[in-house]
């Protein structure tokens, strides 16, 4: 988060009313489950879809593609808007998959705060522990969710705890459990003193809420069992006096996480979880940019690209460009300049996302998330301005530490390879570079699923089975320095050489000894493992 100068005007009250997060965790903490619940909450759809459920029920609507289907998981980040009360919530789903880890990477950029998702009985796990580092770099604020208290969990305390050390931020609890497992009646919600109680019955129905005048009400007796109820009162009293109360400023800054207990499954703990996200969440921040920055006050419109998704709709071989609006007010027909090419576009079908669901958006506010469907005009990166030439930053791309050589199953199919590998590589699902000595390309994923995710949806897409084989390059950086240099350098190690898809320079290496002896040898040049997109 920028620190935003106090002097800057009030938002325009649809500016301000939108709240734009991405939903981060560990894979199968719940996480997709928690998106059909804030979709079902924010009267979106009528039936929440599970990841593990049987027939109907199984089809969740940010799983779209069909691998996701088949096998639990999220592949690809989907973006949702809904209202919620006085909100619009603009919801990014990101993969939990480590494999899948770019893309996470890249919605983070285009989110001004995200939910982390914890499992009770498994606390913070190492992709949980990655992806909020890089919340930490961009300072966005977090707010918890601990999922699954349904079940066998550990300690509240002990969660807390965890958090606290391995990630480094003050936690300040927001509502407290009330037993756990099948002991697990609801929750105490701490910021508005109120007794949540779950309905173990029926999963897709809202938890009843009853308003207490603190710990000592009789009423509380009512419906909380003794022995459940002396365990609470005891823990939260420890809690208000070890634990930090909410500062708002705090979460703003990134420093402190109010967490919330419950169960997606269940519905239990959502809308609280909801109700958080509207009261502390901030509204849409100022993005930084060169050569200056954008503020989402400003009337002029700016937006810039952090997703491309391919074939959303195999029956149109369309892409859409997930656009990000950093300010002013977007209307249907509106002419853009696209920076990149300085060509003006005019933007004639955006579409507002329910996942694989699209509807024609007529207007958007700064903060929302559309999509443009094109053929290949827009790329990761791009910036999209009312004619003024500004450019996003901070959208990373990073070297792949997996590569393997891609051939056609039919030699005579060669020509459809390169290009359904160059949709993928601009949609940013894989780094495709082309060898200047022999023929084919070279493939370059973070995780080793993403081979099959490719050679699926190339498959499915294109009607091409292709194979991936073991190449004798284990990484690849990118080539920067003087242009004389890098030619000279170039003509030299050309069996090593190779350009990706934007045609920059990459030199592929087979050992570490590779890059030890280009900064020995070659001390103008610079080895990269990562770069800016569309700089």
């Amino acid at each position: 988060m920028l620190d935003a100068p106090t002097n800057r005007p009030e938002l325009p009250a649809e500016i301000a009313r939108r709240r734009t997060f991405a939903i981060i965790s560990h894979p199968d903490a719940g996480k997709t489950t928690l998106t059909e619940k804030f979709l079902l909450y924010g009267g979106a759809i009528q039936m929440a879809g599970q990841v593990r459920a049987k027939g109907e029920a199984r089809r969740t609507r940010s799983d779209f593609m069909k691998m996701e289907q088949d096998r639990g998981i999220s592949v690809s980040a989907s973006a949702m808007s809904f209202d919620f009360k006085d909100f619009r919530f603009n919801l990014v789903d990101t993969p939990g998959h480590s494999d899948f880890s770019e893309d996470t990477y890249r919605t983070l950029t285009a989110v001004d705060a995200a939910i982390m998702v914890i499992d009770g009985a498994k606390g913070v796990e190492s992709q949980t522990r990655k992806l909020f580092e890089v919340c930490r770099l961009r300072d966005l604020p977090i707010l918890t969710f601990c999922n699954k208290m349904d079940r066998e969990s550990r300690d509240t305390f002990d969660i807390i705890d965890e958090i606290q050390e391995n990630l480094a931020i003050d936690v300040t609890p927001a509502s407290w459990p009330i037993g756990m497992g099948v002991d697990f009646l609801g929750c105490y919600d701490l910021l508005h003193d109120r007794l949540e109680l779950m309905d173990r019955a029926d999963r897709n129905r809202v938890a009843e809420s009853i308003k207490i005048e603190g710990l000592d009400d009789p009423k509380l007796a009512e419906h909380v069992p003794d022995h459940l109820r002396e365990k609470l009162v005891e823990e939260v009293e420890m809690a208000r006096e070890l634990l930090p109360s909410l500062d708002p400023q705090a979460v703003l800054e990134g420093h402190m996480t109010p967490i919330w207990f419950g169960s997606a499954i269940n519905s239990f703990g959502v809308k609280e979880l909801m109700e958080g996200i509207g009261a502390y969440a901030p509204e849409p921040q100022v993005q930084a940019a060169e050569p200056r920055r954008i503020a989402p006050e400003e009337s002029k419109v700016a937006g810039f690209v952090f997703k491309v998704q391919a074939n959303m709709d195999p029956k149109h071989r369309d892409r859409v460009a997930f656009v990000r609006l950093a300010s002013g007010h977007f209307q249907r027909g509106m002419k853009l300049t696209h920076v990149r090419s300085k060509k003006p576009m005019t933007v004639s079908n955006p579409v507002l996302f329910l996942a694989a669901d699209r509807e024609l958006a007529e207007e958007a506010w700064a903060g929302d998330i559309i999509g443009i469907p094109n053929h290949g005009q827009l790329r990761i990166g791009d910036t999209l301005t009312e004619g003024e030439s500004l450019r996003v930053t901070g959208i990373p791309s990073f070297a792949p530490e997996l590569l393997q050589a891609c051939r056609a199953g039919d030699p005579m199919k060669a020509k459809h390879l390169d290009k359904a590998l160059m949709q993928f590589a601009e949609e940013g699902a894989a780094k495709v570079f082309k060898p200047m000595m022999g023929a084919g390309f070279i493939v370059g994923v973070v995780g080793q699923l993403q081979f099959e995710v490719l050679a699926s949806r190339i498959e499915m897409e294109y009607g091409l089975p292709v194979r991936f084989e073991p190449t004798q390059f284990t990484s690849a950086r990118w080539v920067h320095g003087e242009r004389a240099a890098v030619d000279a350098f170039t003509q030299k190690n050309k069996q090593h050489m190779a350009t990706d898809n934007d045609g920059d320079v990459v030199y592929m290496t087979r050992l570490q000894w590779d890059i030890d002896r280009v900064a020995r040898d070659h001390p103008d040049l610079t080895l990269s493992a990562t770069k800016e997109m569309q700089v």
